[in-house]
Order: C-alpha cells, then structure tokens, then sequence
C-alpha cells in the first residue's frame, strides 16, 4: 500500500510478525545461521538468516578533510577492500558509541575530541539481522597506546584520502564497502549542510 503525507513521513516500519518456529542450524564463533518459521500474509514462510551482534563504524576527517581508509583482506570477497575503522557490538553494556571510540583506538591508534552520529544501516536485510551505527569523528590525536593486530588486521594498510576522492572512487565503481560507502556520502552530506548554514544570507 502506498504511503501519502510527504517524504518526512517516510520511514522503515516495525513489523513484529509471529515466528512460530525458531532453529539454531549453526553455531559460529561470530554469528549464527537461524532458521525461522513465520506466520505473514495469512500462510506461513522460511526464512534462513544470519544472527548478528550489530556493529559500530567510524568515519574519520582530519583537518584537512581527508578520509581515513583501512584496507584489509576480506575471504568471502576474496579482496583487500577499502573500509572503514568498525567493530561488532560484543562487549556487554557497551553502547554503540563506545565500541567506535576503542576501535578507532584499536585499529587506528587515534583518538577523537569529536563524536557525531551520522546513520543507521540495514547492511543486507534479506540475509542477515545486521545493524550498523555510523558516527562521524574529528579533532583527532595519537592514541596513549599502539595495539597489537593479528590475523587479516596484522597487514592492515591506511591511507588519508580527500572526501570527494573517495566518492569519486565509489561512484567510479573501484571502491564497493557498502558500509564506507554510506559513511562517506553521509559525511559529505553533513559538512554540505553545515557549509550552508554558516554562509551568509
């Protein structure tokens, strides 16, 4: 059904709908692969999905508006993509914004004066319960420690990258990490409207 009223009303719905059956079919030491039977539409469905803890992700500008790029092997892709500093949300009682701040540290050895919440993301809504808080981080210094990194973050490689060339490069088709593509389009987004609001009338 169609929604009226304008584009501010437009919004994602919450949609509770029963699920009459719930199996664990794998256990990860990540995530899970739950299969669930769900009452919808007056029949019921199957639906196969990822069960996932959620993630925290930083998009970091210096003062000089470059973008902070980590490059990193990812196996499913079978590529050293280009992303972003971000972290799953598996630690207890840690919010969002904390778990972006000790992976900025973490995998950048940075710290930041300044925090924003940028967006919120469904990464891939058909196949995994995935949420992803982007936040926006400035004013930046050396962290009081360098962190060991291991596995695919041991050859991690970073690069300061102007704003409107990694767009140039995402609408070029060469750089496809959905998460730091949303990051760096939301960003320039917020500086665009900032700029607005302080030039003069």
């Amino acid at each position: 059904m169609p929604h009226h009223g304008g584009s501010e009303h437009l919004a994602d719905e919450r949609l509770d709908a029963p699920v009459l059956e719930s199996d664990l079919v794998y256990e990860g030491r990540v995530w899970n692969v739950r299969s669930d039977t769900v009452a919808y539409g007056g029949g019921e469905i199957v639906r196969q999905y990822v069960e996932h803890p959620g993630a925290a992700a930083v998009v970091v500008l210096d003062d000089a508006g470059r973008m902070l790029l980590i490059q990193q092997y990812r196996h499913p892709i079978r590529h050293r993509d280009w992303e972003i500093p971000a972290g799953l949300l598996d630690v207890d009682g840690e919010t969002p914004i904390e778990t972006a701040r000790r992976e900025l540290a973490e995998e950048v050895d940075l710290v930041a004066d300044s925090w924003e919440p940028l967006v919120s993301i469904f990464t891939t809504p058909g196949g995994n319960d995935e949420i992803v808080h982007l936040f926006l981080a400035r004013g930046l210094s050396a962290a009081d420690a360098v962190h060991g990194r291991e596995e695919e973050e041991a050859d991690i490689e970073l690069e300061w990258v102007p704003l409107d060339e990694v767009i140039a490069g995402i609408l070029a088709g060469r750089l496809r990490n959905g998460i730091m593509m949303v990051g760096a389009l939301a960003a320039a987004e917020r500086l665009r409207g900032a700029t607005t609001a302080e030039s003069p009338a």
